[in-house]
């Protein structure tokens, strides 16, 4: 019987996820520079324990010497989305790095063909490679994609599912499916007025990216103008943000510049 030592099999699968989680993470930053709306809410990674490795493989009769190739959730990662439209374009993102990185080997839309628990996800397994001190492995990980609803909706299945041990009541089951139907109605009601929460993302984007610009503006100011005047300016700022007009921020934003031209400070 071949015998796993855990800590160094699954060593890769936990770089395979630290890896992508930073790459994605590292597009959601580009977006954010950009002040662009980003698809990508949130992402969470994990790796499958022991325990759960060794009861899938039971369930689907695969042996130990199988489980790096029929295995393909060893390494999991979460992409979390305020919208339907953005699941798509994730998709899209993944795809373009295509031999770059990473390679989709396995798509299940569970959004258009919804399993009959109610789940609703769109997974990919992707093909990651991991560089390790014994060579280049090549590992599958899944990724799964979805909304902040059907995240929701999944969080409570699953733990439901672990209460009845995988065999949940009827009743408790007929349940979940009408609340996975409310939360799919709420996704679809957020894709009507989607363009209005965009608009209002792009302001807010806007915003915080002119305060900061201000605060760090202001902030060199101090080393070249009177303590009394960079003073005045700051409390005039901070009156200008409560009172929450953009166009007034953005203005201020530029007025600054312009100060600074005078006082010869670079921003």
């Amino acid at each position: 019987m071949l015998i796993i030592n855990w800590n160094d099999f699954l060593l890769p699968y936990e770089q395979a996820v630290s890896e992508i989680k930073l790459k994605l993470e590292n597009v959601s930053k580009q977006y954010e520079q950009a002040n662009k709306h980003c698809p990508i809410e949130m992402i969470e990674g994990r790796v499958k324990s022991v325990g759960s490795i060794l009861q899938k493989c039971e369930k689907k009769s695969i042996s130990l010497e199988e489980i790096s190739e029929k295995v393909e959730d060893i390494a999991g990662v979460r992409i979390i989305c305020r919208f339907v439209e953005d699941i798509e374009k994730i998709v899209q993102m993944i795809y373009e790095r295509e031999g770059f990185d990473m390679n989709v080997v396995v798509e299940r839309d569970y959004i258009n063909n919804t399993k009959p628990s109610g789940y609703r996800s769109y997974h990919l397994i992707v093909e990651y490679p991991v560089v390790t001190l014994n060579g280049r492995k090549n590992l599958k990980a899944e990724i799964q994609i979805r909304t902040m609803s059907m995240d929701f909706w999944a969080t409570i299945e699953h733990s439901l599912r672990y209460k009845y041990n995988e065999n949940i009541p009827e009743h408790v089951q007929n349940r979940l499916i009408s609340a996975a139907e409310a939360a799919f109605q709420l996704d679809r009601e957020m894709s009507n007025i989607r363009d209005e929460i965009m608009e209002a993302q792009k302001i807010s984007l806007i915003q915080k990216s002119a305060v900061n610009e201000i605060l760090n503006n202001l902030k060199k100011l101090y080393d070249a103008v009177e303590e009394d005047k960079v003073n005045k300016m700051n409390r005039e700022f901070i009156e200008i943000y409560q009172g929450g007009n953009i166009d007034k921020l953005l203005a201020f934003k530029e007025r600054l510049k312009v100060i600074a031209d005078v006082y010869k400070v670079r921003f």
